[in-house]
């Protein structure tokens, strides 16, 4: 099995390379972000993908717009994502093609076993699905209320963009810094399920309106 990994820490690239060589399967490339894992797969036609979903360069997301992007363009082309975290939006997006071919998303901390993560992707390269628990439970709760899949800090900082106020004024307010309240209002955005597009003014609003909704 020929395969590419993508993941922001060299470590845990190089680690993976070496566990897989040891299972007797090949790492073409291995990439630190998405853009340069969108170029290797073009590259090299790999078997499989395993990607991380936060890299470089806002660390939300990214990895797993690649692997919607991947999927759009080699429909049949296997993926695994191999994350700390659960972007619940796109999670549900990249699980729904799994009638084209295989698709996994497993948490990093919840793997136990070296032999469990190899077959897990050995599984998903022959056209099966490999979903971890807390992800099943995380895509159920979506079903319920999107304002329930955000966490107490963020649900205050949406509290506060209700009232009109800045990510200045949210910052002073809440005694961050602007950079910490931008990555919390990106979560924000992913979790609420508002895509992102040419206008974040736009998103706000919506996630605002949401909020308002009080469908939690």
């Amino acid at each position: 099995m020929r395969v590419i990994l993508a993941d922001d820490a060299v470590l845990l690239r190089e680690g993976l390379a070496a566990l897989l060589g040891r299972f007797g399967h090949e790492v073409v490339a291995a990439v630190g972000d998405a853009s340069a894992l969108l170029t290797a797969v073009a590259r090299h036609a790999p078997d499989a993908v395993v990607t991380d979903v936060r890299m470089p360069p806002t660390f939300t997301d990214e990895g797993l717009h690649a692997a919607l992007a991947l999927r759009r363009d080699h429909p049949r082309l296997p993926v695994l994502v191999l994350s700390q975290y659960i972007a619940t939006a796109y999670a549900a997006k990249l699980l729904e093609s799994t009638s084209s071919g295989g698709v996994g998303y497993l948490l990093k901390d919840r793997v136990l076993e070296v032999r469990d993560f190899v077959d897990a992707l050995e599984r998903v390269t022959a056209g099966g699905c490999v979903i971890d628990p807390d992800v099943v439970r995380h895509l159920l709760r979506r079903r319920t209320s999107p304002l329930a899949r955000l966490t107490p800090r963020e649900r205050e900082v949406l509290a506060l963009m209700a009232e009109g106020r800045s990510n200045a004024a949210i910052t002073r307010t809440l005694a961050v810094s602007e950079k910490v309240i931008g990555k919390h209002i990106n979560s924000i955005f992913t979790k609420l399920d508002l895509p992102p597009d040419n206008n974040d003014d736009h998103r706000r609003v919506r996630a605002v309106l949401t909020y308002l909704q009080g469908d939690a």
